[in-house]
């Protein structure tokens, strides 16, 4: 009588094996992308759309920047971003619908800032370096190297925040120029000059990345 139940038991326990193994495979397909792969899949996806629509977007830059919106912006601390860049000196004094337009006005620059750069790109080969760094709980750096049809290599690094078990860029250096600190000097020098008047800055804000680009022109 035991002898007839093995069979039974043996399938009993195979049946729960492959359960435990099926729900083992489903949490792994269903973990979060790390922050490197994250970097990746933004960036192909975006030379992908890039090189099916070139040639509108040359045209029809808006809608580029739409595209840059949609792929870039679920990707980017926004609002890490742009509380780095007003600093806590300012942004604690900002009222919620002054941070809100800077955010938005801040968004719109970015978008453009990017986007008038990469309608450049001419399938330069674009890697990450293996070896992303760690520079804390919840931060990390991924790190890409461009290499353009003369064999001159610029350096790109992210950094990259932990938002909720999401990673979100939260600053790039582009050959060594920090973008963020960029903008972050170029609002306290708009602050001087519109005599700590935050509004203005903020409604100044597109003239201000204009100047700013043009630190970055041919790294870029």
């Amino acid at each position: 009588m035991v002898l007839q139940r093995y069979p039974q038991m043996f399938q009993v326990v195979r049946r729960a094996f492959f359960l435990v193994v099926l729900s083992m495979l489903s949490v792994s397909a269903m973990a979060a992308p790390t922050a490197a792969e994250v970097v990746k899949q933004t960036t192909d996806e975006l030379l992908a759309d890039l090189k099916a629509n070139k040639e509108l977007y040359k045209t029809d830059p808006s809608s580029f920047y739409a595209a840059l919106d949609r792929i870039l912006g679920p990707v980017v601390d926004l609002e890490g971003i742009s509380k780095g860049v007003m600093t806590v000196k300012f942004s604690r004094k900002a009222s919620p619908e002054q941070m809100q337009r800077f955010e938005q006005n801040f968004k719109t620059s970015l978008m453009r800032f990017y986007g008038n750069a990469l309608l450049e790109y001419d399938n330069q080969e674009i890697i990450i370096v293996p070896g992303t760094g760690r520079q804390e709980p919840g931060r990390e750096s991924v790190n890409m190297e461009v290499k353009d049809s003369k064999g001159t290599v610029y350096p790109l690094s992210y950094t990259m925040v932990d938002l909720d078990g999401n990673w979100r860029m939260r600053n790039v250096i582009i050959n060594g120029i920090n973008i963020g600190k960029l903008f972050r000097d170029q609002f306290a020098q708009s602050m001087r000059e519109h005599g700590n008047d935050l509004n203005q800055v903020i409604d100044t804000w597109a003239e201000t990345v204009s100047k700013a680009k043009q630190s970055t022109k041919e790294p870029a």
